[in-house]
C-alpha cells in the first residue's frame, strides 16, 4: 500500500459504498482525510469510523452541483486539515430510463452532480493546487462512460464527459505540478450489485473474463496508485478496472 502519511486527502461522496471504501484507504494509509455527503447522518457515521484509524477527519455536508458549496468545502478542508495534496471526485448518482421516457429534470439532476459536480469541485481545489505548484486530481468515470449502456443515457454522458474533463485538466495543469487522471470502473461488489438477483449476476459473469465483480477495495488500491509518487510520471490516463468487461 502506498503511503500516505501526512497528506491531505479530500474524497466526495463519502458516506458509503465506493467513496467511503477509498476515504477508508486513504486514512488507512496515513492521510488525514476530508469527505462530503447530503445526509448529515451518514456523514457523522463515516466520521467517527474514519477517525479511528488516528489521523484528522473532515466532514461537511455539501451539495458538489453549487459552486459556493464546493468553494466552502475546499476551503474548510484547507483550514481544518492544514492543506489539501489529493481530490478524489467521487461523488455520483443514477437516475435510469430509456430516453424517449427520460425526463429533462433527471437528465439535468445526473448531469448536474456527476459532471458539473467534478467540475466545480476540481475547480475549487485545482485553485489551490495551482498556487502550491503541487497535487493529484482521482476522478470515477465508469465503463458506462467508455462502452455506453441502454436506459443510461444521461450516466454514461456524464461519465464520458468526465473522461474528457480529465484530459483536459491535465493539459491545463501539468505545467504546474499538477496530475489528473481517472479511475473507469465496472461492476462493483456494493449494496446495489449485492441485490441483484442470481439471473443477472450470472448474465453479468458472463461478460466479465474475470468471473467476478470489483470489490470496493480493487477501485481504492487503482485510485491511490494514480494518486500515489509510483504513478510520478502518469497524467491524463484513464485507468480501466473492470475485469476485463471492456477491452
Amino acid at each position: 500500500m502506498a503511503d500516505f502519511k501526512g497528506k491531505k486527502v479530500i474524497v466526495t461522496g463519502a458516506t458509503r459504498g465506493i467513496g467511503l471504501s477509498l476515504a477508508e484507504a486513504f486514512a488507512q494509509a496515513g492521510a488525514d482525510v476530508a469527505i462530503c455527503g447530503t445526509n448529515e447522518e451518514l456523514l457523522a457515521k463515516a466520521k467517527e469510523h474514519l477517525l479511528s484509524f488516528g489521523g484528522k477527519v473532515y466532514a461537511a455536508k455539501t451539495n458538489i452541483s453549487k459552486a459556493e458549496d464546493c468553494d466552502a468545502f475546499v476551503a474548510g478542508t484547507v483550514k481544518e486539515l492544514g492543506g489539501l495534496d489529493v481530490l478524489v471526485n467521487n461523488a455520483g448518482i443514477t437516475k435510469d430510463g430509456l430516453l424517449v421516457r427520460m425526463s429533462e429534470a433527471d437528465w439535468n439532476a445526473v448531469i448536474n452532480v456527476n459532471l458539473t459536480g467534478t467540475f466545480l469541485m476540481s475547480k475549487a481545489a485545482l485553485k489551490v493546487m495551482f498556487k502550491q505548484r503541487s497535487g493529484n486530481v482521482v476522478n470515477i468515470s465508469s465503463v458506462i462512460g467508455e462502452m455506453g449502456n441502454a436506459g443510461q443515457a444521461n450516466y454514461a454522458a456524464s461519465k464520458a464527459g468526465i473522461i474528457g474533463l480529465t484530459k483536459s485538466l491535465a493539459k491545463e495543469f501539468g505545467s504546474r505540478g499538477v496530475r489528473v487522471n481517472a479511475v473507469a470502473p465496472g461492476f462493483v461488489r456494493t449494496a446495489m450489485t449485492d441485490a441483484l438477483s442470481d439471473e443477472m449476476k450470472e448474465k453479468a459473469f458472463e461478460a466479465i473474463p474475470l468471473k467476478r465483480f470489483a470489490e470496493p477495495q480493487d477501485i481504492a488500491k487503482a485510485v491511490m496508485f494514480l494518486a500515489s509518487q509510483d504513478a510520478a510520471y502518469i497524467t491524463g490516463h484513464v485507468l480501466a478496472v473492470n475485469g476485463g468487461l471492456y477491452i
